[in-house]
């Protein structure tokens, strides 16, 4: 699946579409394949688990974006709202995810919804900055644990 992946960019990405340049994208395709596989290890068995997990990573992708939107109305409500008061907080909480792709992801997720922003990943704690206390209440325990840990339980 990579290696069509790879395939259908060179056709893209070149512009033209000619036997020639069909051939050299599929050697070169191939070419990449072969070192992603062997010096990177990562192959025909990562991609079925990638592949099963695909729906899931899209649920979760639908949920970040659903998070995105709620966190914009907060953020612009303080902004449009001078006299509101802000109390930004800063909050450490000890996370059971295993993976370091699922901490990172975490991380990840937190730091694109406006107003809250990742400072540290350390082990298993994470330092969450808040730009105000409402938005860090729940953290721990929010949606992105959530499904990151049942998308790590189903392995």
């Amino acid at each position: 699946m990579l290696f069509l992946l790879f395939v259908g960019m060179w056709i893209v990405f070149n512009g033209r579409f000619t036997i020639e340049i069909l051939i050299f994208g599929i050697v070169l395709s191939a070419a990449l394949y072969l070192f992603v596989w062997k010096v990177m290890g990562f192959g025909p068995k990562q991609e079925k688990a990638i592949l099963k997990k695909s729906g899931k990573m899209f649920l979760y992708g639908l949920l970040v974006f659903k998070e995105i939107i709620k966190a914009n109305w907060s953020v612009l409500k303080i902004v449009l709202n001078p006299k509101s008061k802000i109390e930004p907080k800063m909050v450490y909480f000890k996370t059971d995810l295993k993976k370091d792709t699922s901490k990172v992801a975490l991380a990840n997720s937190i730091t694109i919804t406006p107003g809250t922003i990742t400072v540290n990943v350390s082990d298993d704690v994470v330092c969450v900055h808040a730009l105000d206390a409402s938005m860090a209440d729940g953290i721990d325990e929010c949606d992105f644990v959530v499904k990151l840990r049942e998308m790590e339980g189903k392995e």
